[in-house]
């Protein structure tokens, strides 16, 4: 198991995420006050031998308003869903979709080939491919007698 560096900041803010989901709907919003809201993509993440997989679900949104990022061993993805043209002849009953900036981090916890970090985006669908470097065996040492 590798050892992964704690970041208490990630931690909030994935908390921060957490909780806001919890009270999501809550809170009515109505035609007259929709705001943007934090919101945070649904992520899934798979590790193989060879690769760490990620698969974020990001519907409605640009490719040109995604940014991922990697650093050392976290995996940072940002972005913003713009909120549509208000339509000044419609009368909404119901607004649930989630507009406005989300960010999202993640310690990787294995050295990967940053050179070599594929993305692609899909039908809404964020695909992110991390290719694991090659583990360093340990060095076996003779042991010499008297």
């Amino acid at each position: 198991m590798p050892i992964v560096r704690w970041d208490p900041f990630s931690d909030m803010v994935q908390l921060r995420d957490e909780i806001g989901r919890w009270f999501e709907g809550i809170t009515e919003r109505d035609k007259s006050t929709r705001k943007s809201t934090v919101w945070a993509p649904d992520v899934d993440i798979k590790e193989t031998d060879k690769e760490i997989l990620i698969k974020a679900d990001l519907p409605g949104m640009k490719m040109e308003d995604i940014d991922v990022s990697v650093d050392e061993d976290q995996l940072v993805i940002k972005g913003e869903r713009k909120e549509e043209k208000e339509e000044k002849d419609k009368d909404y009953v119901r607004v649930e979709r989630n507009y406005g900036s989300f960010y999202r981090s993640f310690s990787i916890g294995v050295p990967v080939k940053s050179d070599q970090v594929g993305a692609t985006y899909k039908n809404g669908v964020l695909e992110i491919t991390l290719p694991k470097s090659e583990a360093k065996k340990p060095k076996k040492i003779a042991i010499k007698g008297e």
